[in-house]
């Protein structure tokens, strides 16, 4: 049972940092540091994917498709 609840957080983690990942390479950071410096946050286990989706999300604006 202990680890079901383990697993299914751990899981739930990976898919936030999977967004948090693709939500910054689709957003402009005004710089390519800052991107970078995002997306780095965002690997970190846990805490990355939050402190982004709590301080970052909001920094980035969104890129308008070419088409």
């Amino acid at each position: 049972m202990v680890a079901k609840v383990i697993i299914g957080i751990g899981i739930f983690f990976l898919l936030l940092t999977w967004w948090a990942v693709f939500d910054i390479s689709q957003k402009d950071f005004g710089t390519i540091l800052k991107k970078v410096l995002w997306g780095f946050a965002a690997l970190i286990p846990f805490f990355g994917p939050l402190i982004y989706f709590v301080i970052g999300y909001r920094k980035g604006k969104k890129v308008a498709p070419n088409g």
